[in-house]
């Protein structure tokens, strides 16, 4: 890497969990097929967790954008974040290609966002790097409306 590159010159904005409070259930961020990046960053962030509430995450895969056979990635969730510990943290879920099914045909992923017992502030974005062509910035999701510098 050149070292005029900039970070948004080899990192994609693919998806996202909007920060919000979170109710008691999972969000999604939608499929996001692997074909055009090498590497992903997944990234949970809790704000104030409600009494008691736990966040999990997990990355899924799956054949298309659709879903279709959808199943988790072997060895990519969090431990469980408990209230008791975990307002104001992150956590960060790495992920290459040849980690999934790919001889089954799973070239699709997205993150899975989990509160339990309680309402907590929460989010999850899904960065791409080693973009086959660069800059991976246009790869970036349509929520991206500023790149400065």
């Amino acid at each position: 890497m050149d070292m005029n590159t900039k970070a948004s010159e080899f990192l994609a904005l693919l998806a996202s969990i909007n920060p919000s409070s979170q109710a008691v259930g999972s969000l999604t961020t939608g499929w996001i097929s692997m074909s055009n990046v090498r590497t992903l960053l997944a990234i949970i962030s809790t704000g104030t967790l409600g009494a008691s509430a736990t966040v999990d995450a997990n990355l899924q895969q799956a054949m298309d954008a659709t879903g279709t056979g959808a199943k988790p990635v072997t060895g990519k969730a969090i431990t469980t974040i408990p209230a008791a510990t975990g307002n104001n943290t992150q956590a960060l879920i790495n992920l290459q290609t040849h980690e999934l099914d790919v001889n089954n045909g799973f070239q699709f992923v997205e993150l899975t966002l989990t509160v339990g017992v309680a309402a907590s502030e929460t989010a999850g974005f899904i960065l791409g790097a080693s973009a086959r062509y660069e800059p991976a910035s246009s790869l970036n999701q349509a929520g991206v409306t500023q790149i400065v510098g």
